[in-house]
C-alpha cells in the first residue's frame, strides 16, 4: 500500500468519556484509500467505542473524525452512511423471516431512485428500477457467494452465511468504506477462511476497510496495517509483522490485558 495514498478516514485526538469512565483517552490514526486496517486490543480496550464514534452512534467528548473532507462530528448514522461509510455489527442484522434475495432487495430499495408516485402508478421508470434492483441483488449475492441460497429464509442459514448476508446488505448501500465489527466471531475455520477471501475481494473493488476483530490469525492474514488499543490509548501501529513482534502489544495481551479479557 503506497504511503502516498489518499487519507479517507482521519481520527484526530478523539476522547470518549462516560461520566467518570474514560473509554477512549486520546486516539489518533488514519486509514488510507484501499487499505485493510485492523483495530485490535484486549476486551475493554475501546475498540467498539471507536467504531461507534466513527459511525455516529456515539458523540466524542473531544477531538474530530473526518471522512475525506467532511467532519463527522454531530452527524447522524444515516447521514454518515450516505457519505459512503457503512458498517456491519457484531450480531447479525438480517431480516430473518424474509428470504435471502428479499433481504438484499430491501436494502437496495433504500437506495432506489423510484419516487412514491412512480411506485403507486407503476410507471415505466418504476418498473425499470425494480428490474435493475433485482439484477443488482442477484449480482451482490453472486459476489458474496450466496447465489444458491437466494430462495432460502435468512433465519435458517448457518451462522457464517448469515454474516455473509449482513455484508451483502452493507454492499447494497454502495460503500466507499466498510467497517466490519467482529466479522468472524463465532465462525468455524472454513467459514473464517471464506470470509477472509471475501474481504480481499471487497477491497479489490476499491472499497477501503476498517475492521475490529479478536481472531488474531485472521487479522494478521488479511490486514495491511494494524492499530492496537489498550485502556483507551493507541499503544502501537504498524504492519502485521511489526505488531507481532511489538513488546508492548505482547504485554497487553499476555499481561494486564489478559486478565481483563
Amino acid at each position: 500500500m503506497s504511503q502516498q495514498s489518499e487519507v479517507v478516514l482521519s481520527i484526530d485526538r478523539v476522547a470518549v468519556h462516560f461520566g467518570g469512565l474514560i473509554a477512549i483517552s486520546d486516539m489518533t490514526f488514519s486509514v488510507r484509500k484501499g487499505e485493510i486496517v485492523g483495530l485490535i486490543g484486549p476486551n475493554g480496550a475501546g475498540k467498539t467505542t471507536a467504531f461507534n464514534v466513527v459511525t455516529g452512534f456515539l458523540k466524542p467528548t473531544s477531538g474530530e473524525v473526518r471522512y475525506r473532507t467532511t467532519s463527522l462530528n454531530g452527524l447522524k448514522p444515516h447521514e454518515i452512511a450516505n457519505l459512503g461509510l457503512l458498517r456491519t455489527f457484531q450480531r447479525t442484522s438480517v431480516f430473518t423471516e424474509r428470504d435471502v434475495f428479499q433481504n438484499v432487495l430491501t436494502a437496495l430499495h433504500l437506495q432506489g431512485r423510484a419516487k412514491l408516485w412512480d411506485t403507486l402508478l407503476r410507471t415505466p421508470r418504476e418498473v425499470s428500477s425494480e428490474s435493475e434492483m433485482a439484477d443488482q441483488a442477484r449480482e451482490i449475492l453472486r459476489f458474496v457467494g450466496l447465489e444458491t441460497r437466494a430462495d432460502e429464509r435468512a433465519g435458517t442459514l448457518p451462522y457464517g452465511e448469515q454474516r455473509l448476508l449482513g455484508v451483502a446488505l452493507a454492499l447494497a448501500g454502495k460503500p466507499t468504506m466498510l467497517l466490519l465489527d467482529e466479522p468472524v466471531s463465532g465462525m468455524n475455520p472454513s467459514e473464517t477462511a471464506r470470509f477472509v477471501q471475501l474481504v480481499k475481494k471487497i477491497r479489490d473493488t476499491g472499497v477501503t476497510i476498517l475492521l475490529v476483530e479478536h481472531d488474531m490469525p485472521m487479522v494478521m492474514g488479511v490486514c495491511d496495517r494494524i492499530v492496537v488499543l489498550n485502556y483507551g490509548k493507541i499503544i502501537a501501529e504498524g504492519t502485521p509483522a511489526e505488531i507481532q513482534n511489538n513488546r508492548e502489544v505482547i504485554s497487553a495481551y499476555l499481561g494486564e490485558g489478559k486478565k481483563r479479557a
